[in-house]
Order: C-alpha cells, then structure tokens, then sequence
C-alpha cells in the first residue's frame, strides 16, 4: 500500500511538474509576442489579450476596439484576415469577432429607439438603421413577414446629407413607427417636423463606440450582432437558435 501510494505522489507530482513548465512557457510566449510586437511596431495598437489557437504555432492577438490579427510565437510575423477551420467548415476570425462585438440587449438605449410590436411581442430585436439605406428598405421589406416580436428601431443617420433631416423628420412624427414604415416599405417620405432630436445624436455616439458602421445593423436578445441586410427566413432561425433561460 505504502509503495502504490509512493507512485502515485510521484506521478501527481510530475503532473504538476509538468503543468507549471506548460504554464511557465505559455507564459514566456506570451512575454516575448507582447515585447517584440511593442518595440517593432510602435503603432500598433495596444495587445489587449494574447490567446493560442487550434492552428499548431498561432497566436491570436486582440487589440485595443477588437481588431484581431495573428502571429507566431515570437512575434516575427503578423497577419490580418481570416482564420479558416477547413475540416469543421467554420469562420474562426469571424465567429470571435462576434462573440466579442455582442452587445448586453439590456444595455441598449431603448429609450432612443422607437417601438413596433407585433404578434404576442415575446421575441426582440434592435435594428440600427439609415433612412437612406437601400440595404435597410429591402430588409424592412422582408422583415414586414416576422411577426410575434418587438423591433426597436434606433436612426444612425450616417449615410447621406439628408439622412439627418429625413430622420429627424421620422422621429419628431406623431407616430414614428409609421412613419418610418411608410418611408421604407411605401416610399411615402415623411412630412417635415421639429423636436428634441439629441436621441439621434446619442445614438450616433453609441454607434461610434461599439464600432457599428454599416446599416442594417441587428442586435438579438442573446446579445449577438448580425451586420448587413438578412431574410425574413434568417432571422427566424437566428431566433429558433437563441437559448431562453
């Protein structure tokens, strides 16, 4: 008994042995990334994590505003583009830009938005739109099909001259949600108002910190972000793919 419980020790011991020279050189990797990146490329912007990838000698390197890029482990060489899993058929660059561009749903500025709910309203969804969006006209269009949802609407007039004076227009209406639908969807543009317009500006300062930059620009309950124009059909398996507590 003594001497199984001798081996035993042993071998626990030379797991943490082990473990700690692991821990100890992924710690020097990391070292060397960071130093040699700082003092080569001073305008770079700052290393925020340093993290091994499932490729054998990769390192992804996060910056300051979730830029990602790719180097070696010594940080000979550095790379910007996409990361492929071509046996699991997945977007690695593209799946932890969206983990890390999600945003909290509850810390959305609901009260910049205005409101439309349809159905039994149980599903939400936050939309940062342009007026002057063609994308966004197609996507009103078809999203006109989803229905048991609640749609906040946030105006980001960042496109064109007039954005600003046509959302304006929409977010002083009495009814802004049909206002806004008879622009996107009935090309029927919105009669000129005047109110208190600093929601439109607080939005394009929300806009500008979480790096959203193109219109449509959709937000699900779960946090997750979809840019660009999808279907009526995407989006109800968006839904159907969010875990509910």
């Amino acid at each position: 008994m003594k001497s199984s419980s001798l081996t035993a020790g042993l071998k626990l011991a030379g797991f943490a042995s082990l473990l700690l020279c692991s821990l100890a050189s992924a710690f020097a990797q990391e070292a060397a990334i960071r130093k040699n990146l700082a003092e080569r490329l001073p305008n770079l912007p700052k290393i925020e994590e340093v993290t091994k990838t499932p490729m054998n000698g990769l390192y992804e390197i996060r910056v300051t505003d979730n830029d990602i890029f790719y180097t070696d482990a010594e940080g000979n060489f550095l790379l910007q583009g996409n990361l492929l899993d071509t046996k699991a058929k997945r977007n690695l660059t593209e799946e932890r830009t969206a983990k890390l561009s999600a945003i909290d749903f509850s810390a959305l500025p609901i009260k910049d938005a205005f409101t439309q709910v349809r159905g039994n309203s149980k599903r939400q969804l936050a939309v940062f739109e342009d007026p002057n969006c063609g994308y966004c006209k197609r996507f009103e269009r078809d999203l006109q099909k989803v229905t048991d949802v609640t749609i906040h609407t946030f105006l980001i007039p960042i496109l064109s001259p007039d954005s600003a004076e046509k959302s304006k227009n929409i977010w002083c209406a009495k009814d802004k949600a049909k206002a806004w639908l008879d622009w996107m969807v009935r090309d029927q543009q919105a009669a000129k108002a005047s109110c208190d317009t600093t929601a439109l500006e607080r939005n394009l300062a929300f806009s500008k910190k979480h790096k959203i930059t193109g219109t449509p620009t959709l937000f699900f309950a779960d946090g997750s972000r979809v840019p660009g124009a999808i279907s009526a059909q995407d989006i109800e398996k968006t839904f159907a793919s969010i875990k509910t507590p």
